[in-house]
């Protein structure tokens, strides 16, 4: 068939497969297929951290090299043995965020062999009963906690990777002071292995001790009275924003994050942040998604990063500085949002030239003057230019009357030369 390829099989390549990465659980030699185990003792070098090679015990015939800090260095050394017959033993998984994930960017998979083990995500569903395609499975290993947030919602499903013996404790106190204090909570230490251990409790009565630090924690989220729950479709909460006024408010938001149309893996500029609430939205669309917001005002930037980290995305990027100034070196975007400062001097123009073709640039403005340039914009490079009005109901004295919030017109571009 046209344009089809056929991988070989490893037999067929076996010398070109200089690499091979082997998954080893608590249950050490004894869960490892023979393949696997003939692999590492035929390796003349085998990298591991130091409970890997312990796990790997008599099996490891070649030298043993326990695995360096900071983390890249181990990707070096690995990579400078290119040609030589190399293991490499992982948790699990290897490409379950794993080192087989990283080594697979400078590796091509025709040059390694893959054992890979159950993951701990596996081997908790297998604890629990729970169908592991129904189940949401994150880590926070040297990751924030805040990561959760976004998750919590009521009736799901979650299995939690921590850092440490100090994790589940800190995920229960998240849960309570989020309004989750009602969910419960498993925590499944060492699973696999001669010290594997099950216990359950719910978090507002959190009181474990003696935890192993090879733990993870699956979660069955009940949401309380005023749980922080984080909608799925754009336009979140005002309320669930702190800002001193320089909001995109929320219907306009829902607008805005529509027109910037996010797509898997996509960078947002958010040029003039003020709380970040379309950065964070922008976010929250997937976890594949990033952003920077550029933020003048140093109490502004400070608070959309407390924003950010509340609405489970820790992830923003918050450059303090005035544009356009403030954008020089940072990475090109696929999309950019101008809420505030459209009309200073050389902004519009740099973030047009910075946008990646394909990408699409999205301008509100209130005032008449940063209208005028939109519409001039808009003759120039055509898109589609909006006028968004928004109107509430208030008490009028005993009765309920119609408030309208200032107009915004929005302008919408997608710059010429990318994929439709």
């Amino acid at each position: 068939m046209p344009g089809s390829e056929t991988i070989a099989s490893a037999a067929s390549t076996a010398d070109d497969r200089w690499l091979t990465l082997v998954g080893i659980g608590e249950d050490g030699l004894a869960g490892l297929s023979p393949a696997a185990r003939v692999a590492v003792e035929a390796a003349e070098i085998v990298f591991g951290g130091a409970r890997h090679l312990a796990l790997a015990g008599d099996a490891v015939k070649g030298e043993a090299r326990v695995w360096p800090s900071p983390f890249a260095r181990g990707i070096d050394a690995v990579l400078a043995l290119r040609g030589r017959n190399v293991c490499v033993l992982a948790s699990g998984d290897p490409f379950l965020h794993g080192v087989g994930a990283t080594l697979a960017r400078h590796v091509p998979a025709e040059e390694m062999r893959v054992f890979p083990a159950p993951s701990a995500y596996s081997l908790a569903c297998a604890r629990l009963g729970w169908p592991l395609a129904d189940v949401t499975c994150l880590t926070v290993h040297g990751r924030s906690l805040d990561l959760v947030r976004a998750h919590l919602h009521p009736g799901r499903r979650l299995l939690v990777l921590t850092s440490d013996a100090a994790g589940p404790g800190e995920i229960a106190r998240l849960l309570v002071e989020s309004g989750f204090g009602g969910s419960h909570l498993t925590v499944l230490e060492a699973l696999g292995g001669p010290r594997e251990r099950v216990r359950r409790t719910v978090a507002e009565g959190f009181a474990l001790d003696d935890i192993d630090p090879l733990n993870l924690v699956a979660v069955e989220v009940a949401a309380g009275e005023g749980a922080r729950i984080l909608a799925r479709a754009p336009g979140l909460p005002d309320a669930l924003f702190a800002h001193d006024g320089q909001l995109t408010k929320r219907e306009i938001r829902a607008v805005t994050l529509s027109a910037l149309a996010p797509r898997r893996g996509e960078l947002l500029w958010d040029i003039g942040a003020g709380a970040g609430s379309v950065g964070i939205e922008w976010m929250l669309a997937d976890p594949s998604l990033a952003a920077i917001g550029i933020e003048e005002h140093p109490e502004r930037a400070a608070r959309a990063r407390r924003n950010a980290a509340a609405l489970g995305v820790p992830g923003l990027e918050i450059v303090e500085g005035r544009a356009p100034e403030a954008l020089s070196g940072l990475p090109a975007p696929d999309a950019i949002f101008l809420g505030g400062g459209a009309g200073d001097e050389g902004v519009m123009d740099a973030a047009l030239a910075a946008l990646k073709p394909g990408g699409r640039l999205v301008a509100n403005a209130v005032t008449l003057e940063t209208e005028a340039l939109l519409i001039a914009r808009h003759a120039a490079l055509g898109g589609d230019l909006t006028r968004l009005s928004i109107a509430r109901a208030v008490p009028v004295g005993g009765l309920t009357g119609w408030r309208p919030a200032m107009p915004v017109t929005q302008w919408s571009w997608v710059k010429p030369g990318g994929a439709p």
